[in-house]
């Protein structure tokens, strides 16, 4: 489980499976960024951190002025140890309360689903590299 924790949680980790590089003060109310070469930073705020079982996250969908729950969703990691591995659950929540045309929702909906099957395809991949 300690593997997947470093995984989900140090910034030199994070960069290798899901954002060219991160910076990521782990403790309620941290900052979060996670930089794209190319594509922009994503800034959000560490939420809960209860080591080495779950850790959450808000980043920012739409932007706006200040960071708050109507331009943000709530992004959750929950590590559970079942035998010699560890099952990730990632639960990404909040679309609805973004402030926004429904059109919009749905596509920040659609779009980050779409994206977290692509970067937890590219976990495991990481993970594995790791275990060798």
């Amino acid at each position: 489980m300690e593997v997947v924790w470093a995984v989900v949680t140090e910034p030199e980790h994070v960069s290798g499976w899901f954002s060219d590089s991160a910076e990521l003060d782990l403790r309620p109310g941290g900052t979060v960024a996670l930089h794209w070469d190319g594509q922009g930073t994503a800034h959000g705020r560490v939420e809960r951190v209860e080591p080495p079982r779950f850790f959450s996250f808000r980043w920012m969908v739409r932007q706006g002025p200040e960071f708050d729950e109507d331009n943000s969703t709530l992004v959750e990691f929950s590590l559970a140890a079942e035998g010699d591995s560890t099952r990730l659950t990632v639960v990404e929540s909040g679309f609805r309360d973004v402030a926004g045309p429904e059109e919009d929702k749905q596509g920040h909906y659609d779009g980050h689903s779409r994206g977290w099957e692509l970067e937890l395809g590219e976990l495991a991949d990481y993970v594995r590299r790791a275990d060798r």
